[in-house]
């Protein structure tokens, strides 16, 4: 199965970002994949997945980003952030364009899952 990749699917999330779900669907539970994008000076609001692992990998950008109570730490190109199940956190662009990640989830994102907030 090849699912493509379109920029017309665009969407604004609650979050603070923009969305694009590569791939989302019940035919693969274990993972969904989605490409998000915030723009210069934005940051997402603290928000946490409840029994959902996330991954950003960076591919494009820079930006300062809050996992838990870790400290604050800069990212940039080519990073990877694991974000464990439960966990708070945001990113905020801190570049000159706009900052382009995967989001990836295990088990898929499901909206039902996501709270805005600390635990």
């Amino acid at each position: 199965m090849i699912k493509k990749h379109d920029a017309d699917d665009e969407y604004y999330f609650e979050e603070g970002c923009h969305i694009i779900e590569t791939s989302n669907s019940a035919d693969d539970e274990g993972i969904s994949i989605a490409q998000a994008r915030v723009e210069k000076g934005h940051q997402t609001k603290w928000h946490y997945l409840e029994n959902t692992t996330e991954r950003y990998v960076i591919l494009s950008g820079c930006a300062l980003v809050e996992v838990g109570t870790e400290e604050p730490c800069n990212i940039t190109s080519g990073d990877v952030v694991i974000v464990p199940a439960n966990t708070r956190q945001r990113i905020k662009n801190t570049g000159e364009h706009d900052l382009l990640f995967l989001a990836i989830c295990s088990p898929r994102f499901q909206k039902k899952n996501y709270r805005e907030g600390s635990i």
